[in-house]
C-alpha cells in the first residue's frame, strides 16, 4: 500500500510517500566506507522499528585498483513495516559512488528507481576504468531512472573545510554526506549515527566534528536543494514484543557457542585459522574472555582442529571454525575425532569454490563434503542454520548433540548468513535447551568404550584417579580402548559408530510443513534459501497455488518423518546454491524424483527466481 502526504520544510514543500518495504544499496570503492555506511543505515532502521535484512558484498581482491570493477564494495538493506525474510530483490534506490559501482549494480535497480550518484567521480579516467565509452550521466542511458547527480566530493569538502583536516582525511567523510542525503530521503533520524561517531572517534575531536558536519550537510542538502520531489516513509513493523538487537550470523554463532558452554557449565575453547567468511567468529569470541572463553589463532587449519581435539580431550567445550577449503585440510583430524569419539563442533561458513574460488561470495556446495568428506566409514552429524539468528540456536544444538552422543558435529552456515544481519529477539535463558555433561569419577569397572543407552562412551577427564585411558587414531577394542586389529572388532566398531549417529534421529523434532500438509508441490530447502523460499511460497499461496514448504536443519541424520512427508506431495522442488547436492541425496535415500533448482553465482536466491520455478513446475502437473 502506498499513501502520500505533504511535508513542509523551511524552504520547500515535498510529498512524503508511505511504502511498506524499501531496498537500498550503497556501492563504491572498497575504501569508500560502503560497509560502514550500510551498517549505520541498518542500525538506524532497526532503532526506527523496521524489520530488516541485509546483504553486505565485499570485493575478493585486497586493495583492488581504485575505480576498477573488481574493487566495488556494496551493502544492501531491505527494511519494512512487515515481516521480511530476504535482503530484497529489486532495488528501490541505488547510491553509486563511482562509474564502476554504477556499471556493476545498475541491472538490479528497478525501472523508475532512485539513482543517486557522486558526479564528481565521473571523470574520464574513472569512466575508462569502468569500460564506459561515454558518460552515462550525459548520454541518456539512465533516462529510465530517477537520476540525481550530486557533486558529493565538492559539497563534502565545503562542509568540513573549517575542521582542520587534510584534504585526504576530509575526503573520507563523503560517505557520511551521502548517508545524510539518504537519511533525509527515507525520513531516518541523524541522532543514532552522530552518537556512534562521537563514541567511535572520541579521541579525535576533529574527526568527530568533520563526520557529523558531513552527515548533517548531506541531510540538509536533501531538505533544501529542492531536487527531490518526494521523500519516503516506512512505518515501524508490528513484531512480537520483546528485547531485540541486530545480529549477523557470525555474531549469533559466537554467542550460541558461549551460551552452550554456559549451559553446560564448561569453559569454551575456540581454535581457528583466519579465513573468509568465518573470521568474524574468532573476532567476536576473542572479546568474550569474561565468559571463560579462550581463543587460539593457529598457524594453519590442521593445527587449529588438532588443538580443539586436544582441548576436548581435556574436558573443554571445543570448537574450530573455517570455510570450505579449511574443511578439506581438517578432514584427517576430523576422522581422528570420530574414532576417538570426542565432542567437538566444527563450523563451516561456506563460500564459493573450488580451491580459493570466491572467497567473499556465498555458496552452499559443501553438503556432500560435510557428510562424506573423510576417508573410511566416518559418520558425523551435520546441521545447518537457516537464518542469521538461527545460527545461535543451531550452535547450541550442535553442542547438545556433540556432548550427549560423544561425537564431533559439523555445523554449516554460509557467507550470506554469516555477514547478513536481521533483528534477533533475545531469548530467555530459561527457554534454552539443557546441556548436561557428566564426567565419570568412579574407577570401579571403568572402561573407556563402555556405552550408555545412547551408545555414547564416557567422557573421562585426564588426570582423574583410576580412569587412565588411551586414545588415538588406531582402531580400538570395543570395550577397553586398547589398539585392536581384529577384523571382527573393526567391523563391530564401524557398525557401532554408525548406529550411534543414526540413533540421533530419535532425538530430533519431526519435520514440519508450512502450508497444506499434502498437495501438488513441496519446496524442500536447507540453509540460507529458507528466506527467499518462505516468501515465494507465501506469495504463491496467496494466489491460490497448491505449494507448501519444508526446511531441513538436520542433514545427517535427517528427521525420522522426512520420507513420509515427501510421499504426500506430487512433486518435490529443491532450491540450492550448488548443482543439486541435497536433491541427489534425497533421491538416493527416499527414491523420490526431485526437481533441482540450482544457483551458483556467489549470490543468494531472489524471491522471484523461486516463485517463477514454482509456477513452472505447477503448470506441468
Amino acid at each position: 500500500m502506498v499513501t502520500t502526504t505533504k511535508t513542509k520544510t523551511a524552504s520547500n514543500t515535498s510529498k512524503a510517500v508511505e511504502l511498506e518495504t524499501v531496498t537500498v544499496r550503497f556501492v563504491g570503492d572498497s575504501g569508500d566506507g560502503m560497509q560502514l555506511t550500510g551498517s549505520q543505515f541498518t542500525n538506524t532502521s532497526a532503532i526506527v522499528g523496521n524489520d530488516l535484512n541485509t546483504l553486505p558484498d565485499y570485493p575478493a581482491e585486497i586493495r583492488a585498483p581504485a575505480g576498477s570493477l573488481g574493487g566495488v564494495s556494496g551493502f544492501q538493506v531491505n527494511f519494512s513495516s512487515k515481516r521480511i525474510h530476504t535482503p530484497g530483490d529489486c532495488l528501490h534506490a541505488l547510491i553509486a559512488f563511482n562509474p564502476a559501482a554504477l556499471k556493476t549494480n545498475l541491472a538490479d535497480l528497478d525501472h523508475g528507481g532512485i539513482l543517486v550518484v557522486n558526479s564528481d567521480a565521473f571523470s574520464q579516467s574513472n569512466l575508462d576504468k569502468a569500460g564506459y565509452e561515454s558518460n552515462p550521466l550525459e548520454d541518456g542511458s539512465l533516462d529510465d531512472y530517477k537520476l540525481f547527480a550530486i557533486p558529493v566530493g565538492k559539497l563534502n569538502a565545503e562542509a568540513v573545510a573549517d575542521t582542520g583536516l587534510s584534504t585526504k582525511a576530509a575526503g573520507r567523510c563523503k560517505n557520511f554526506f551521502a548517508l545524510g542525503v539518504v537519511y533525509w530521503l527515507y525520513e531516518r533520524p541523524l541522532e543514532p549515527t552522530t552518537r556512534w561517531i562521537e563514541q567511535k572517534f572520541a579521541k579525535a575531536p576533529a574527526v568527530v566534528e568533520a563526520n557529523c558536519k558531513a552527515l548533517k550537510a548531506g541531510y540538509y542538502f536533501g531538505e533544501t536543494a529542492e531536487i527531490f520531489p518526494l521523500t519516503y516513509r516506512v512505518p515501524p513493523a508490528k513484531i512480537p514484543a520483546g528485547k531485540y538487537r541486530k545480529i549477523t550470523g557470525n555474531e549469533a554463532t559466537a554467542l550460541g557457542l558461549v551460551a552452550a558452554a554456559k549451559l553446560a557449565d564448561k569453559k569454551l575453547f575456540y581454535a581457528s585459522y583466519p579465513i573468509t567468511p568465518a573470521s568474524d567468529i574468532l573476532h567476536e569470541l576473542a572479546k568474550r574472555k569474561n565468559c571463560s572463553v579462550k581463543t587460539f589463532q593457529a598457524e594453519d587449519e590442521i593445527a587449529a582442529v588438532c588443538a580443539a581435539i586436544g582441548s576436548s580431550f581435556g574436558g573443554a567445550m571445543a570448537v574450530t571454525g573455517t570455510s570450505g577449503p579449511g574443511i578439506a585440510l581438517k578432514g584427517e583430524a576430523m576422522g581422528l575425532a570420530v574414532i576417538m569419539e570426542l565432542p567437538l563442533v566444527i563450523i563451516n561458513v561456506q563460500r564459493g569454490g573450488p580451491s580459493t574460488g570466491l572467497p567473499t561470495k556465498t555458496e552452499q556446495a559443501d553438503l556432500l563434503q560435510a557428510i562424506y568428506g573423510r576417508h573410511g566409514e566416518c559418520p558425523m552429524p551435520v546441521l545447518a542454520a537457516s537464518t542469521a539468528p538461527d545460527c545461535f540456536t543451531m550452535a547450541i544444538e550442535a553442542f547438545r548433540i556433540a556432548t550427549k552422543y560423544m561425537t564431533p558435529v559439523l555445523l554449516l552456515t554460509d557467507g550470506y548468513l554469516a555477514n547478513g544481519a536481521e533483528p534477533w529477539k533475545i531469548p530467555s535463558v530459561d527457554g534454552l535447551p539443557k546441556i548436561e555433561v557428566k564426567h565419570p569419577t568412579d574407577p570401579d569397572n571403568y572402561h573407556p568404550y563402555q556405552r550408555d543407552e545412547n551408545l555414547s562412551r564416557p567422557w573421562a577427564i585426564p588426570g582423574t584417579p583410576g580412569l587412565e585411558h588411551r586414545l588415538g587414531g588406531l582402531e580400538k577394542d570395543a570395550l577397553t580402548g586398547n589398539v585392536c586389529y581384529l577384523p571382527e572388532n573393526h567391523e563391530k566398531m564401524i557398525h557401532t559408530r554408525a548406529a550411534k549417529i543414526a540413533k540421533i534421529a530419535d532425538d530430533l523434532p519431526l519435520l514440519e510443513v508450512d502450508g497444506d500438509q499434502s498437495g501438488d508441490l513441496l519446496v524442500l530447502t536447507w540453509g540460507s534459501p529458507f528466506g527467499a523460499t518462505t516468501t515465494a511460497v507465501e506469495q504463491c499461496r496467496e494466489r491460490g497455488l497448491s505449494v507448501s514448504h519444508a526446511h531441513l536443519r538436520y542433514l545427517e541424520p535427517m528427521q525420522k518423518n522426512v520420507g513420509e512427508v515427501l510421499s504426500r506431495f506430487k512433486r518435490i522442488l529443491i532450491p540450492e546454491m550448488n548443482l543439486g547436492q541435497l536433491s541427489s541425496r534425497i533421491r538416493s535415500l527416499y527414491l523420490v524424483d526431485t526437481i533441482s533448482l540450482s544457483k551458483v553465482q556467489g549470490k543468494p536466491f531472489m524471491i522471484r527466481e523461486i516463485e517463477t520455478k514454482i509456477e513452472q513446475v505447477l503448470s506441468e502437473i
